[in-house]
């Protein structure tokens, strides 16, 4: 790591920064039965639960069922959830074979279900070896973090401020708040990601925290591609559902790249696909997510 810009700017990483703690405090699950697990919300919340929390949550819940690497999730949002009561997860196992296990979580708040998620885990092997590759953006010691960016436009991204920001994100374009200033559309969106702070060795973990950033910036290209704002326009986006492949081992404390873009919106609803890259170029997990996106232009 380039000790000159972070040092300057005051993240040196020699521990987690106070909103790391949360969300590793919040990924802490409380065990309250045979495959059943409690989760928290954070003191910082959105009007719902955030999706990437409840990811995060289930990827620990179905984890702490079986010692297999993590190898896909594929998840659907059917509520949003009452950010001031807990989550129950309930881990239903389908299968435990010699390298296969298959899960399937389901989170709940008062006996209504606000998302169920499968998860599919094999261990690593060896095999054919391809993938895309990443693309050329500039190194993340570089730019700025997200919340510099922020500055300007206070009075319109509160929500987006006010949030915890326990993930290190540094856009490697403009973000749309900005994007919008200049009349530019994009039709993709690359951003430097890595937790604010160091993490313990175990794998869950760095699984559970890149599913909680996979749902930060990945409807963005929906958005750019119209030349679109967060925060800017009247804008409605909610979650269907998200789906993640893990391809190879990682650490989420160091830097990655999440490459995103939209090959379509129609219907009311937008498919955003999302690449996350390591630092020398390989492909480490691959994201779809589909969100209710309306836009309701000033008259």
């Amino acid at each position: 790591m380039s000790s000159s810009v972070d040092e300057i700017a005051g993240t040196v990483r020699d521990e987690p920064s106070a909103d790391l703690r949360v969300l590793l405090g919040l990924l802490d699950l409380e065990q309250i039965g045979e495959d059943v697990f409690l989760g928290n919300h954070p003191a910082k919340v959105w009007s719902r639960t955030f999706g990437g929390q409840l990811v995060s949550q289930a990827i620990v819940a179905a984890g702490r069922t079986t010692d297999r690497p993590l190898h896909a999730v594929n998840a659907h949002f059917v509520r949003g959830g009452d950010v001031k009561k807990p989550i129950e997860y309930h881990v239903q196992r389908h299968r435990d074979g010699r390298a296969l296990a298959n899960r399937t979580v389901t989170a709940s708040q008062d006996g209504q279900e606000l998302f169920v998620m499968l998860a599919a885990f094999q261990d690593w092997g060896k095999g054919l070896e391809h993938s895309h590759d990443a693309p050329v953006v500039p190194d993340p010691e570089s730019l700025p973090r997200i919340e510099e960016s922020f500055a300007g436009f206070e009075d319109k991204l509160e929500m987006f401020i006010n949030a915890p920001h326990p993930i290190d994100m540094r856009y490697t374009n403009d973000p749309s708040w900005i994007l919008k200033g200049t009349g530019e559309k994009l039709n993709h969106n690359r951003v430097w990601m890595r937790t604010d702070g160091p993490l313990a060795d175990d794998p869950l973990l760095h699984v559970a925290t890149l599913g909680y950033s996979s749902d930060t910036t990945v409807l963005d290209s929906i958005i750019t591609t119209h030349g679109l704002s967060w925060g800017l326009d009247r804008i409605l986006a909610a979650t269907v559902n998200h789906s993640i492949w893990f391809h190879r081992p990682f650490r989420f404390d160091d830097w990655v790249l999440y490459a995103t873009e939209s090959p379509v919106a129609a219907g009311s609803r937008g498919l955003a696909t999302g690449r996350f890259y390591s630092r020398s170029g390989e492909l480490l997990a691959t994201t779809v997510q589909e969100g209710v996106i309306r836009h309701f232009p000033a008259r």
